[in-house]
């Protein structure tokens, strides 16, 4: 623990000297309440400079509540005593608490000075209260401290943490003399702003670099997606620190690529908590929780006690998994270890991963212990109501929230539109989407466009879904087309299904769901014909290589070429060679269908396929190699994804990976 630098020494007394060497030696809370025992009994209540240690200590322990206490016994505090104080606010209070007691420093007769300004731009700055700050940087101008370095350094971080990247830079070039930290500080307004081109530009003029303006840049880099430029500089640098990994951890992570992140935190001499929890997060993120539930018990064989972001994250993963079991064993985790459920972020967690696991009862529980709820705490509850089909008392829940003037965002109207198309409440949902943009100015993205698509499709109003699809003010995106697509498959539309599957197929031609999706159309529309062919579906010519089949009759083969013109499917095989007709096709939407009612055998070889055996006692699924189809008479390919390669002859190997239904 440090104290004051500029404590004046000139405290000689048997008591003073007694206290303030008990005081350097304080391990404890139990220690702190006995040494201020012993100042009360020797009457140093109004030492200044011995009150100043005693809060000192008191901040270290994060412990503001007793140092005020303390304080507000002094009947008049120094400069050092004040600074003391407002220090310990800015470290464990909020700006608000900060600031009022700032105020009360100003109406008493002691004037502010260099020292009070940078703890309180700090709060601020950590907060991203930029109004509270703009006061405090006037307060600095009437103080004359403004010029101070250490003020001006403390000032460039509050905008460019607030993003007022201006002002930063106004302050910046007005100093006569820099640091290493203001030139980092301004380096760091740039990245957070995104101006990356402007801080790789400082970061060239700067002559002398610490570390912490290399992590900046890394930093800066990896947070908007250029690993590129984040790797080669992380190479570059004469000297790492756990902040340079765990930067470019995150980094990757963001992008997806857990293999990479994986090694460079391997490759980590030093890992604190953030390291760890940047990993376990990025898997989470990535869709790989059960990686993330096991570096999670890596951290516990190594010792490493993980804090509530970790925790936070490890409940998400559980969600994902959907394991009641492993809900149990991390709801008992936390309870165990002390974690204060009771905080917002560590109870929605809690609340979502119990609902999306099963146990609404414990989610319910959770819910109604909060003391106080935000609009996450609501979301998960509504949406975990809705998974388990309770969307009237999630419609409910919804109203409630707006009685406890909660204002609702993009992400909350998401959920309960979601709920409303689950149930088929059209009206309610339809009420909903017009005030988020009535009621609250919040201009509906994709996704909501999507969720009312799917409402309405799924209610049999196709053609006003397709029309709210056209009236978007953006391009529609896969999942507005695609809700309506499913809609036409329920509802049996072909010639709505046809036009829908047109535009999914520019969007995704390779996604053969959709394929599927128009295939399964014209089946529920007439069963009896579809039953009697099969679709054979090509985005393109067979020498661009790439094709989608959604259905088709499978022969026996391991070579084939087909010529469009004539509608000839020549097949090779090592021991015969053998020409099939097959009848015309025709080209809709771009791509190629069967023009009648026969069966339509499609020629192809299988090197890797998902077989799902249809027999008559029992269902068996398993992975198989097969060279080629010698038992098998004739296959129905249900989802399949077909790559078309030349051979040296000029005829065109096709490998098929998907499921399989062999017909007996």
């Amino acid at each position: 623990m440090s104290f004051p630098s500029c404590l004046p020494k000139s405290r000689t007394s048997d008591t003073y000297i007694s206290i303030s060497s008990v005081l350097k030696s304080c391990k404890t809370t139990r220690n702190l309440e006995q040494i201020h025992a012993q100042i009360i009994q020797k009457g140093a209540e109004q030492d200044n400079y011995l009150i100043t240690q005693f809060v000192c200590l008191c901040n270290s322990f994060f412990n503001i509540r007793y140092a005020t206490t303390i304080f507000n016994r002094v009947s008049q505090p120094n400069i050092y005593l004040w600074n003391s104080v407002i220090k310990g606010y800015c470290q464990n209070s909020t700006v608000v608490a900060t600031i009022s007691i700032f105020n009360r420093m100003k109406r008493s007769e002691v004037v502010p000075d260099k020292f009070t300004f940078p703890s309180l731009i700090k709060a601020c700055s950590n907060q991203s209260a930029i109004r509270e700050g703009q006061a405090i940087h006037g307060s600095t101008l009437r103080y004359g401290t403004e010029t101070d370095i250490f003020v001006r350094t403390s000032l460039i971080d509050l905008y460019g943490k607030c993003r007022h990247i201006g002002c930063a830079r106004k302050i910046f070039d007005g100093m006569s003399m820099r640091n290493e930290v203001s030139w980092t500080a301004m380096i760091a307004g740039y990245t957070n702003s995104g101006d990356m081109e402007a801080a790789r530009k400082l970061f060239d003029e700067m002559s002398c670099r610490n570390l912490a303006t290399w992590n900046a840049m890394v930093s800066g880099y990896a947070k908007f997606g250029d690993l590129k430029n984040a790797r080669k500089l992380f190479d570059e640098m004469p000297d790492r620190n756990v902040v340079s990994f765990t930067s470019l951890i995150d980094g990757y992570a963001k992008a997806g690529d857990m293999a990479s992140a994986r090694f460079l935190f391997e490759q980590s001499p030093d890992r604190d908590i953030v390291s760890w929890s940047a990993l376990i997060s990025g898997y989470v993120q990535n869709g790989q929780p059960n990686e993330a539930v096991k570096i999670f018990l890596e951290m516990g064989v190594r010792n490493v006690r993980p804090d509530e972001f970790v925790i936070v994250s490890l409940m998400s993963a559980c969600s994902q998994v959907g394991s009641l079991d492993l809900a149990k064993w991390v709801d008992s985790y936390v309870t165990r270890n002390f974690i204060d459920h009771r905080r917002v972020h560590v109870a929605s967690a809690l609340i979502d991963m119990n609902a999306k696991c099963g146990n609404m009862e414990r989610a319910t529980s959770l819910f109604e212990e909060m003391p106080k709820r935000d609009l996450i705490s609501y979301c998960s509850m509504i949406q975990g109501l809705s998974i388990h089909g309770r969307e009237a008392q999630a419609v409910r829940l919804f109203s409630r929230m707006l009685e406890e003037g909660l204002t609702p965002d993009d992400v909350a109207f998401t959920v309960i539109l979601t709920t409303c198309s689950h149930a088929g409440l059209v009206e309610e949902g339809c009420h909903y989407f017009n005030s988020m943009k009535n009621d609250y100015s919040i201009a509906p993205s994709p996704d909501h466009y999507a969720c009312m698509v799917n409402l309405l499709g799924r209610s049999g109003q196709l053609q006003a879904a397709y029309d709210l699809i056209k009236s978007m003010p953006v391009e529609p995106h896969a999942g507005a087309w695609g809700a309506l697509l499913g809609a036409c498959r329920l509802h049996c539309d072909i010639e709505l299904g046809e036009v829908v599957a047109g535009q999914l197929f520019e969007l995704e031609p390779h996604n053969a769901g959709n394929y599927v999706l128009l295939s399964n159309i014209y089946a529920a529309a007439n069963s009896s014909v579809i039953a009697r062919w099969d679709i054979w579906t090509l985005v393109d010519n067979p020498e661009h290589g790439d094709y989608s089949l959604t259905m088709g009759i499978i022969t026996q083969s391991n070579f084939a070429t087909w010529d469009e013109k004539t509608g000839i499917v020549t097949s090779r095989r090592a021991d015969r060679h053998f020409e099939e007709e097959v009848p015309p096709f025709e080209n809709k939407h771009g791509l190629w269908w069967p023009c009648m009612v026969a069966p339509t055998k499609i020629i192809a070889g299988l090197d890797l396929c998902h077989l799902a055996i249809d027999e008559a006692d029992h269902d068996k699924v398993g992975d198989f190699k097969v060279k080629a189809l010698e038992a098998v008479d004739r296959a129905i390919v249900q989802f399949a994804r077909v790559l078309w390669q030349a051979d040296s002859t000029g005829n065109f190997r096709c490998s098929v990976t998907g499921e399989i239904t062999l017909l007996r």
